[in-house]
């Protein structure tokens, strides 16, 4: 034993010196997957915080527990804006974001849908950040190389390599989360490796890695980079972001630059500038545009009465405009209307006597008259007759109190909600995702 010891001590003295003295790789190692990984590395962070978790046999008002929570981002807008899954930030109170460089600070979130879980945070930042290279998962070959890098198990910047093994798969994660249409590879993709990207090896995004069959060696998933970039884009509006309104809507030229105006809102500030269907914007500020996207990243940021500086070519030549950003349009709901439009119930009051003589560990409770078809509430199996007397942590007595839990539900990043309904004398329940945390 002692002899071995000695014989490990010398090899480390040893490498520790010939690592002083690094020699450079010689040209046959640096193969196209190092160049990949290398080029986009500095655009992948990784994520981690707490979340309160709830079990799905507690009583309304029990205790959470407090877990660990671990993933992935990629880094989608030099300021700041990270792309991950939302399950990844989900009721986490203070989101961690870990650089390359191995600098942390703390991140907020943008904007998130539960229902394709993707999310956009946001972390502060004083010098411009490594944006992730996108590619398009129009062309993908079953058999291709790709690569997935990730925060695997809490290993920092883990890569792995595979191949496409399938494309268009569906996946059932649970009663409330369906994926469709997902990439499937057997590169490694291990718990933490969620929200990551999905590389080809010329060091293109072309998905972001979702989910692993859970006892299987091999069978992982990405949502192909194309739907990512519709749901972002939507994700990252400067309508639902800043709530401000530009009235534009373009696709992607045939060109190798701009993108080309479809339509433009009535009545809104592109119109009101003269912009036209069929223009070709090439730039946006100091954004060059190549899709939606890019015309989305340019405009937040800015408020209700900012001007911004749109370029943008025409049978005549260029011409350059500056567009007045406009306040978005809200509209203020009912309470009765919001619950209808965002959890599918109409409800009325049901007198306390009559909830306690069904059960009398409840205070009160709210019949449920109609279900609204295919909303949150019918996909749970709510129906009309249910009584609702809890929502996650809250007892649901009167109207009010759903509308505080809404609230909390989207300010505080909650999830989908736990939900409590008296059915004759029995207690059903169930995890209720709001269409607002939908959109």
């Amino acid at each position: 034993m002692r002899l071995l010891w000695t014989v490990l001590t010398v090899v480390i003295v040893v490498y520790s010196a010939s690592a002083t003295k690094p020699l450079a790789a010689s040209e046959s190692r640096r193969t196209a997957i190092v160049e990949a990984i290398e080029s986009q590395r500095n655009s992948v962070v990784n994520i981690h915080g707490q979340k309160l978790v709830s079990n799905p046999d507690d009583e309304v008002g029990a205790e959470l527990r407090r877990v660990n929570g671990m993933g992935t981002g990629v880094v989608i807008d030099a300021r700041g804006y990270i792309v991950t899954n939302y399950h990844v930030v989900e009721g986490v109170r203070r989101v961690e974001v870990t650089m390359a460089s191995g600098k942390t600070t703390s991140a907020t979130l943008v904007s998130h849908d539960p229902r394709t879980d993707l999310a956009v945070i946001k972390v502060n930042t004083e010098t411009p950040l490594t944006v992730i290279t996108i590619g398009t998962s129009s062309d993908l070959m079953i058999g291709e190389t790709v690569l997935a890098m990730g925060n695997a198990y809490g290993y920092e910047h883990t890569v792995t390599r595979g191949i496409i093994s399938a494309l268009h798969r569906s996946v059932e994660v649970s009663r409330t989360q369906r994926y469709d249409n997902l990439i499937q590879t057997d590169a490694s993709i291990n718990p933490g490796n969620s929200g990551g990207p999905l590389l080809n090896v010329d060091g293109q995004m072309i998905g972001i890695n979702v989910a692993v069959r859970a006892g299987a060696q091999g069978i992982g998933f990405a949502i192909p980079v194309d739907r990512v970039l519709e749901l972002v884009t939507d994700l990252m509006s400067s309508e639902r972001v800043d709530k401000t309104w530009h009235g534009i809507v373009a696709t992607k030229g045939d060109g190798s630059r701009g993108v080309v105006v479809e339509a433009v809102h009535r009545a809104s500030p592109a119109e009101q500038m003269g912009m036209k269907k069929g223009d070709l914007i090439t730039q946006i500020g100091e954004l060059p545009v190549s899709s939606q996207l890019d015309i989305e990243r340019a405009m937040i940021g800015h408020k209700a009465g900012d001007n911004v500086n749109v370029t943008f070519s025409r049978t005549t030549g260029d011409e350059r405009i500056n567009l007045s950003l406009a306040k978005a349009k809200t509209q203020s709901l009912s309470i009765e209307d919001r619950c209808w439009q965002e959890i599918g119930i109409r409800f009325q009051l049901v007198p306390a006597a009559k909830v306690q003589g069904l059960q009398s560990r409840y205070r009160g409770g709210l019949l449920v008259t109609d279900v609204r078809s295919e909303g949150p509430a019918s996909e749970q199996g709510i129906r009309e007759g249910d009584i609702l007397v809890g929502l996650h942590v809250w007892e649901t007595i009167t109207p009010d109190n759903i509308s505080y839990v809404l609230d909390k539900a989207r300010d505080e990043n909650l999830g989908p909600l736990k939900f409590y309904i008296l059915r004759g004398r029995e207690t059903l329940f169930g995890n209720l995702t709001s269409d607002s945390l939908r959109r």
